[in-house]
């Protein structure tokens, strides 16, 4: 095989995060045949592809997906989005939603497996999202054009392309108020002539358009991402999105103005053209002030599932009675590491001593401290900052830890912090097994074992996953079996 070279092979497995494996047979200079395997990003197991080597790492070939030639015996499924296979959002919705739960199940098993010296655990299947369709309540779509000089879009990115932008009038996983603005904000955008920016020559005004909404409230909060290159008058198109006809309410429209050159959402400064900059959203009987760039889970009735989860092995840890009526956490302090806006901390700070959140962003720990105040919850602690270097800044010291950190994991220096606090009883949930894994050497370097893990899908049609793992000092065999409701099917070891 050479650099550049087009072939063909069927997908054998695909690795998680969407790391398909295909076996293909070269022949050496010597005429000699052998087998190798080539990587590429995307496809699912079974189908037949065609792809470009690109690269040789270490003896290894990477490759770039060009086209799916034969569908696979998985897929089965109508594809719910008229845009599925060009756009790079959703990759499972032609595999019918119980074989897409098996295909994430089978993945994070065999990545956490592999963990030198992880032991025997107990595994508590893979919990369903409640919902399938529309349950994502943020985006962020981006401005572009689908070819080059085209007509203005707004929507995401093209699959395996960083500048080509899909039209996402019609994306399923969101709710329709959600398409109804975009199509509003898009056609406005285009009827005036807005230049989009041009990520490379830093030139143009539209960057991204947000949207979040509240599942519980159907309140909606939109932000306008722009360049301050010109100044607009964005009155007529505020005053559009005010009446246009949705189902729920919107809460908010926001101007951001960011000028920086990455192709990322953030805010120099940010005005409000009408309403509010934030929501309430209500999450397992609590309410949360949501803002443009607080952290909540993006699917908010699979997160309920997501901490009712977290919370059952919290409260199992200590031999404790499934329900929140217990005293057998009333003198405990529990640390929420990346708390967000304190969503875990206030879903346990009802039967603890003190639950202490720290989080890096300060605007999300303010809202958490407004949170805590409408739930008349008065031992929760938040502390803005990094986690490394704040920890030891905080005089209480946990009993439990939670760890709930971004995409990347905890950073090795802080995950030696933590874990030199030597508690007996940690639950650490993660969206990227891959960091997961990695993160679990070191748990295992300092006496820790994995003695429970679950799986929960937040993202149905796509390739990623939660993960829910609880770690203790105890030796799996001597946890005391506290029954609790898993639901049907789940629960074997």
């Amino acid at each position: 095989m050479k650099k550049g070279q087009i072939c063909e092979g069927i997908i054998q497995e695909v690795d998680f995060p969407n790391k398909a494996m295909i076996p293909i047979t070269e022949q050496n200079e010597q005429g000699e045949s052998r087998e190798i395997c080539v990587a590429v990003k995307g496809g699912i197991a079974g189908q037949k592809v065609s792809f470009v080597a690109k690269k040789r790492r270490k003896g290894k070939w990477e490759g770039k997906l060009l086209s799916v030639l034969e569908a696979s015996p998985i897929e089965t499924a109508e594809p719910i989005c008229p845009k599925f296979g060009t756009c790079g959002g959703c990759n499972y919705l032609s595999i019918p939603y119980q074989e897409q739960l098996a295909l994430k199940k089978k993945q994070v098993l065999k990545l956490i497996d592999s963990v030198e010296n992880i032991g025997q655990y107990q595994y508590d299947g893979i919990l369903p999202s409640p919902e399938i369709e529309g349950y994502r309540n943020k985006m962020e779509f981006s401005f572009g054009d689908e070819v080059k000089d085209g007509s203005l879009t707004l929507g995401l990115h093209k699959k395996g392309s960083f500048h080509d932008i899909i039209d996402a009038g019609c994306c399923r996983i969101v709710h329709p108020d959600v398409t109804k603005i975009l199509s509003f904000v898009r056609d406005y955008c285009r009827e005036k002539e807005i230049p989009y920016y041009r990520k490379k020559e830093h030139v143009g005004i539209l960057r991204h358009l947000v949207v979040r909404r509240a599942s519980s409230t159907g309140e909606l909060l939109a932000a306008l991402v722009v360049s301050s290159q010109k100044i607009y008058d964005w009155s007529d198109l505020t005053e559009g999105l005010v009446k246009l006809p949705i189902e729920g309410k919107l809460a908010g429209f926001l101007l951001v103005i960011n000028d920086s050159l990455g192709d990322v959402v953030q805010s120099d400064r940010t005005e409000i053209l009408y309403g509010t900059d934030y929501f309430t959203e209500k999450l397992l009987g609590l309410q949360f002030r949501i803002s443009l760039f607080s952290f909540f889970q993006t699917n908010t009735k699979g997160a309920e599932t997501l901490y009712q989860r977290a919370r059952d092995y919290v409260l199992n840890m200590m031999g404790s009675d499934e329900t929140l009526q217990t005293d057998d956490w009333k003198d405990k302090t529990v640390f929420d590491l990346y708390s967000g806006t304190g969503t875990i901390a206030q879903m346990l700070a009802p039967v603890v001593k003190k639950v202490v959140g720290v989080e890096i962003v300060p605007e999300a720990v303010l809202a958490a401290e407004a949170n805590a105040k409408v739930n008349g919850l008065s031992n929760c602690e938040f502390v803005a900052g990094d986690v490394l270097k704040v920890l030891g800044e905080i005089e209480d010291k946990p009993d439990v830890i939670i760890l709930d950190p971004p995409r990347d994991g905890v950073h090795p220096k802080a995950l030696k912090r933590i874990l030199e606090f030597g508690v007996e009883h940690i639950v650490y949930i993660s969206c990227k097994p891959t960091s997961l894994a990695r993160d679990l050497e070191m748990f295992l370097e300092y006496g820790y074992v994995l003695e429970r893990m679950s799986n929960v899908d937040m993202f149905p049609g796509t390739v990623h996953v939660e993960t829910v793992v609880m770690l203790s000092h105890k030796k799996p065999d001597s946890v005391i079996n506290v029954k609790v409701e898993f639901g049907e099917g789940e629960g074997k070891v």
